[in-house]
């Protein structure tokens, strides 16, 4: 298996015998086989190890397990830990993202603080059918068909040449000790589903189902870079660079065969999904002027182009509302007025209408954008609820929360502006006159 490492290392210029590597290492069976050949080859290491505390005790003890791994290398041992259900929360992704996003960003913090070229990982040829398969299953496109690349940028996969049964092979071989993790013999998370569930079904079908899925994963790459090249080639018809502006020309976008490919491509490096891609097509065959937004990006829907632009960073102001309404900076426009509640009065269905009791308000209510730790009582609801929480509830986008407006009477949020008002502030029967909030530009 060394020399078999080794071959493949100089076959696909992984890295060289001089050069300092940063090895991310669980405690796992891959990770402990990887790190033991590494040894083998007398390579210059650093062992990074993250503890997500996700399994109580026995993370703690995964920590120590590869810290003394790495001691009898005489291996630099570098750890952290996360409180990754947090991130989960705050972040409103699942745990497994989270986990990754967290130990990448520590990896490349770890490896320029200790001088490493590159970041080892020990992920193996089962990794690459599972991460095609829940590509698949989630649509990224051709590019999630391609598997998983030996060498991206700072990143390194030695081990995609071999399976798990080979790996565990060699750990039997060399004696060597990993933990367990009990979680991944669980079917909670995406992966471990593919892995229990799915590929026992496909090598029923298909008993050389990994050696299939690894000439299939080479054919994708092929195609991906012919496709990659057409849409290259076609975009610089329809595309102009304008100071700082991209504009994507609407009537060589329809004349485009496949245009929502070539529209998916383009816009993926700005933030935007192929939800975002579909309702910008839709939008070709309406009026101009509509929005579409990604984290950092806006598009507009002019009546010649798609003007792509990189978003303004929005101050968070905060805005006194007296009984007159006010405007600001035409994003958004409240009309407001005090009636008495009389016997005909009529509840508006329109979200972006909100009626208080007048009597329980404080002059001046304040127009701000929402902030971490903001609570308030829904309407309909028992109790309080974070606004933070009421946006994962509801599934709000980042440009959803990023637009939230919140209206205060003293201390207390008395509206999420175009959702819900506060129970507290509601009409009953005991109510005299109304206050009447509506905004007019949504």
């Amino acid at each position: 298996m060394l020399r078999k490492l080794v071959r493949h290392i100089e076959k696909e210029d992984l890295f060289y015998r001089n050069e300092k590597l940063l090895v991310a290492v669980s405690g796992g069976l891959d990770s402990v086989v990887l790190l033991h050949l590494l040894h083998k080859m007398e390579m210059n290491c650093v062992v990074a190890h993250c503890n997500f505390r996700l399994r109580a005790g026995d993370s703690d003890g995964d920590e120590i397990f590869v810290g003394e791994l790495a001691e009898k290398y005489s291996f630099p041992f570098c750890t952290t830990a996360f409180d990754t259900t947090a991130y989960a929360k705050e972040k409103a992704i699942s745990i497994e993202m989270a986990a990754r996003d967290l130990r990448y960003e520590w990896f490349e913090s770890i490896r320029q603080a200790n001088q490493c070229l590159y970041i080892l990982t020990a992920h193996h040829a089962d990794d690459v059918i599972e991460t095609v398969l829940i590509n698949l299953a989630r649509g990224t496109g051709i590019h999630g068909l391609t598997g998983i690349k030996a060498k991206k940028d700072r990143l390194i996969r030695p081990l995609l040449p071999f399976s798990r049964d080979e790996l565990k092979a060699y750990a039997e071989e060399n004696t060597l000790n990993y933990r367990e993790d009990y979680t991944n013999a669980q079917t909670d998370f995406v992966r471990n589903k593919i892995r229990h569930q799915i590929i026992p079904v496909l090598r029923e079908i298909n008993p050389s189902i990994q050696k299939t899925m690894n000439e299939n994963v080479a054919r994708f790459s092929d195609v991906e870079l012919i496709y990659n090249n057409e849409i290259s080639n076609k975009k610089m018809n329809f595309i102009n660079q304008k100071d700082d502006k991209l504009l994507i020309s609407v009537s060589e976008l329809k004349n485009l065969p496949a245009n929502k490919s070539h529209l998916f491509e383009l816009l993926k490096p700005y933030g935007f999904h192929s939800r975002d891609v579909a309702n910008i097509i839709e939008s070709l065959d309406a009026t101009s002027g509509k929005l579409f937004y990604s984290e950092n990006y806006q598009l507009l829907r002019d009546r010649e182009y798609l003007i792509l632009i990189e978003k303004e960073e929005k101050v968070a102001g905060e805005y006194e509302l007296n009984k007159s309404g006010l405007s600001i900076e035409e994003e958004l426009k409240l009309e407001c007025r005090i009636f008495e509640l009389s016997s005909d009065f009529k509840f508006s269905t329109d979200p972006q209408v909100a009626c208080f009791d007048a009597d329980k308000l404080s002059f001046p209510l304040k127009l701000r954008k929402w902030q971490e730790g903001d609570v308030f009582h829904p309407i309909g609801m028992k109790g309080r609820k974070k606004i933070s929480d009421y946006f994962i509830d509801n599934k709000f986008s980042l440009t959803d929360k990023e637009d939230a407006w919140l209206l205060v009477s003293g201390d207390d949020i008395i509206w999420l502006v175009g959702h819900r008002m506060d129970d507290r502030y509601k009409i009953t029967k005991a109510t005299r006159s109304i206050y009447q909030v509506s905004n007019v530009l949504r």
